[in-house]
């Protein structure tokens, strides 16, 4: 950040006690900042909602204030890129946790040193700056998390974020549909966001993750003695997330018995536990995800009809990478300094060659093969080595002679609306080394043109050798016939190199180009 921007820092200190506000008035006046003072949180959450942002809030967290949790949510659902800095005493460590996963970025302990309160504010700016930097907007990219984000820069994501914040008023089930690593687990998380039920327990479950007998005892528990090694009595997820959001993630690889139970679930908002008989009323809302073809597991029996139509009421599409690419350089962007920032790296620069060959790639993994592109190329940093060691697009084929290996119908994937054709995508690689070669191409024809395609000449303007000259004119297939200068070559005129426009092309030694 620069020197300018730290003499307008605005920060806002919700506090009333001396010890905080002395220190905070120091650092103040000595980095020409300007600070302003409330009392309590609600007088900080109307100073926001009337259009008055601040660059960083501290919140003080008095002992036995019961509202500071609910101050937090509503300021995070009003200016959710807000940094938020908690003060707080050593014994209130599990409000200083929930306020902290509610969305507080930073905290300090009583009692703190004045250089460690104005470090905490310095590291926030700084990564408010990276994001300045990156030209991400409010608009742009949503926080949902310390490490997850939402990012609507697309027409597309942006009625997906409309949809989401739509939802979010109801407490109905929805089914949301997707590719795999097209981004449906933070599209359920934005939904649980943007909701009343904001402030309670976000939990995931992935149905395929486990066999049915323990995917049915982690969500609906069992009492105890029920069978051997239960010693005690285990809570269901479906108690632990009470007035909070449950996720359960591939719906369709849950077993068909426990579609039922959860089907009774919706029905009547209980659970019975195993080996008990007591219904447990259960406040959770219900999100269900699935990658797979949702027609194909109705026909195959892996998903009940009776609980697809009970959770697709309301169905939200995650589009794939390939129908938003105009987000792909915020993306690679955003997560390069995301990234950085967690391994303690500084944060490279995409070339632009790069930039446009990862638009034009189709992205099979979506989100999930960018983000890996992108810690490859952070800790290698050579782009031609990430892209020797190891290719995004595994699954597609390498263009060229030197290798042709069959696509799987997983690659065999139309690329979107570029127009491309539905044969397959092509490898990021080979995209790079496509973008690269044209570049190259119109530098080597630029050059000719200019020194009247007197070879030597241009070898010398290009700064590379003659031989290597000739190899990439005979690699492109190049001659003066292509260029406009060859109509101002009269038949027979030499051009001091030994080349002659004869209509056909050029000779040199014999060889034709």
């Amino acid at each position: 950040m620069t020197e300018n921007a730290i003499e307008t820092v605005r920060l806002l200190v919700v506090s009333k006690e001396p010890a905080v506000l002395r220190p905070l008035w120091s650092i103040g006046e000595v980095n020409s900042w300007h600070l302003e003072t409330v009392g309590s949180g609600w007088e900080a959450l109307d100073r926001v909602q009337a259009g008055i942002t601040p660059d960083v809030l501290v919140l003080d967290l008095p002992r036995g204030d019961a509202d500071s949790l609910h101050i937090v949510r509503w300021l995070r659902r009003v200016r959710p890129s807000m940094p938020i800095i908690l003060l707080s005493y050593p014994d209130d460590a599990a409000r200083e946790k929930e306020t902290i996963r509610l969305g507080a970025q930073d905290y300090l302990v009583r009692p703190f040193q004045e250089s460690q309160l104005e470090l905490a504010i310095r590291r926030q700016l700084t990564w408010r700056g990276d994001a300045m930097e990156m030209e991400i907007g409010s608009d742009d990219i949503e926080q949902i998390s310390d490490d997850e984000f939402f990012v609507g820069a697309s027409p597309v994501m942006r009625k997906l974020r409309a949809q989401a914040e739509l939802l979010a008023q109801s407490n109905v089930p929805v089914l949301i549909l997707g590719e795999s690593g097209s981004g449906k687990d933070i599209t359920a998380r934005l939904i649980h966001k943007l909701s009343v039920r904001s402030g309670f327990r976000f939990l995931k479950v992935n149905c395929g993750a486990l066999p049915g007998d323990l995917l049915e005892d982690e969500l609906l528990g069992h009492e105890r003695g029920v069978f051997n090694g239960a010693v005690r009595p285990k809570p269901a997820k479906f108690e632990l997330c009470d007035k909070g959001t449950i996720l359960l993630d591939e719906i369709t690889e849950m077993p068909t018995g426990l579609q039922c139970k959860l089907l009774d679930l919706l029905e009547h908002k209980h659970i019975v536990r195993q080996g008990g008989d007591t219904p447990v009323v259960v406040d959770a809302r219900i999100l269900a995800a699935t990658g797979a073809n949702i027609d194909r597991a109705l026909s195959e029996k892996r998903l009940r009809e009776d609980l697809y139509y009970r959770l697709s009421a309301f169905t939200v599409h995650v589009p794939p990478l390939r129908q938003r690419r105009e987000e792909v350089p915020l993306l690679l962007r955003h997560s390069m300094h995301r990234l950085a920032r967690h391994y303690g790296l500084p944060p490279r620069d995409f070339p632009p060659a790069v930039l446009h060959a990862c638009q034009s790639y189709s992205w099979p993994g979506n989100l999930r093969e960018l983000e890996m592109f992108v810690k490859r190329y952070l800790v290698v940093g050579d782009q031609e080595l990430i892209f020797g060691e190891a290719e995004l697009g595994a699954d597609a084929a390498t263009i060229g002679p030197a290798r042709q290996t069959p696509e799987p119908a997983s690659a065999r994937l139309v690329t979107g609306d570029s127009g491309e054709a539905a044969s397959g995508p092509r490898s990021l690689k080979s995209l790079v080394q496509s973008v690269k070669g044209e570049t190259e191409k119109n530098a080597i024809a630029s050059a000719l043109e200019r020194t009247g395609w007197n070879r030597k000449a241009a070898a010398r303007l290009l700064r590379v050798s003659y031989r290597t000259l000739l190899y990439k004119i005979e690699r492109y297939n190049m001659s003066s016939s292509d260029s406009d200068i060859s109509s101002f070559l009269r038949p027979g005129q030499g051009n001091g190199n030994g080349l002659k426009g004869n209509g056909n092309g050029a000779k040199d030694h014999g060889k034709t180009f």
